[in-house]
């Protein structure tokens, strides 16, 4: 790995987007479940009931703030995704300029009713260094954007 990934000092830094609210369904539905667990066991034992409140809440809010994390975001050097809230989960991968295949969405009925897609940004080499990412909001407009500045950069010559 002789490429380094870090962003220094990185100017034209571009948000592209966060996920969207169709990806905290699940998060929703589970909060229920565990809602519905607390209430049996609550009914029953209240020491039980408070430690599976205190369990699901915990669960919930870093599932929360898990998705709440993720950002994707365009600088000088490539495409790049935040994620992660604690010290062993935060990082940042991406896919440099020069490097990039393409960008591509995935619509469904449903993705296009909610503006909630899934992208994929592609790595001319590799599979295993690609950006997947689900629940994006407005994630046709993202792939524009990024498309848009890799053909800027190839008519420029700028890609070495």
């Amino acid at each position: 790995m002789d490429q380094n990934n870090a962003i220094t000092e990185a100017s034209n830094v571009q948000s592209l987007g966060r996920k969207s609210w169709t990806a905290y369904v699940g998060t929703a539905i589970l909060a229920l479940i565990l809602m519905l667990l607390v209430a049996m066991f609550g009914y029953a034992n209240i020491f039980g009931g408070l430690l599976i409140l205190a369990l699901s809440v915990a669960v919930i809010a870093l599932r929360f703030f898990s998705i709440k994390s993720h950002h994707l975001y365009m600088d000088d050097v490539g495409v790049w995704v935040s994620s992660g809230i604690l010290p062993w989960t935060k990082g940042v991968s991406g896919v440099k300029w020069r490097d990039l295949d393409e960008a591509v969405f995935f619509q469904s009925m449903l993705s296009w009713m909610f503006k909630s897609y899934s992208i994929r940004i592609g790595h001319r080499f590799t599979k295993d260094s690609e950006i997947l990412l689900s629940h994006w909001s407005n994630g046709h407009q993202a792939v524009t954007t990024i498309n848009a500045r890799h053909k800027e950069l190839v008519k420029a010559n700028a890609l070495n």
